[in-house]
């Protein structure tokens, strides 16, 4: 992983796989790879508004960052050959959308939307962690790894939008709560469909 990130071996045989949840891995990567896909539409929403603009270089060093988290999660779903959500082409434009229709608000109406969704995220991940965890630790180190790596960054994105005034956007507290109960609806249609 760029960045000197943690990387995950996938299991190469059968044996190793053995005793793994698979319904939880599957449910784990197939959520997480359509999440980070839809970050990037989100990303690629903002920069197709902000880019040029003075917080585009900002927006690109975040989007770098959720470019090597599908990098992986793609990687993931071919080594445990996991489906994709069927949600993709939904989550393509409604990313998009989001992305763009927030940076249509200014610098600060995209980094409300940030702040919005990594902070989702990064809970979505914590739950994640728990469950792993709860699983077993051991048999998970190396998607924990990848995952806590992943939410450490989601955090950093989330303070970079706090950083850069998006609690200063008009009706930020209605805009947040709306974007949230999209993560929230997105996370619980992808992990199933």
């Amino acid at each position: 992983v760029p960045g000197g990130g943690a990387s995950l071996r996938p299991c190469s045989t059968r044996r190793a796989r053995e005793g793994m949840n698979k319904p939880v891995l599957e449910r784990i990567i197939r959520v997480d790879h359509a999440g980070e896909y839809g970050a990037n539409r989100i990303y690629a929403g903002q920069m197709a508004v902000l880019g040029r603009s003075s917080v585009g270089p900002i927006i690109q060093q975040m989007w770098n960052q959720e470019k090597d988290h599908l990098k992986k999660f793609n990687e993931l779903m071919v080594a445990y050959r996991v489906r994709p959500t069927v949600l993709l082409p939904f989550w393509n434009v409604a990313g998009f959308v989001l992305g763009a229709g927030s940076a249509l608000l200014g610098k600060k109406g995209a980094m409300a939307c940030t702040v919005a969704v990594e902070e989702s995220i990064s809970e979505h991940y914590n739950n994640q962690i728990r469950t792993l965890i709860e699983e077993d630790p051991e048999k998970y180190k190396e998607l924990l790894q990848v995952i806590k790596q992943f939410r450490d960054e989601e955090q950093e994105h989330h303070d970079i939008g706090l950083e850069h005034d998006a609690e200063a956007t008009p009706a930020y507290s209605v805009l947040k709560t709306a974007i949230q109960l999209g993560c929230k609806a997105a996370i619980f249609l992808s992990e199933r469909i």
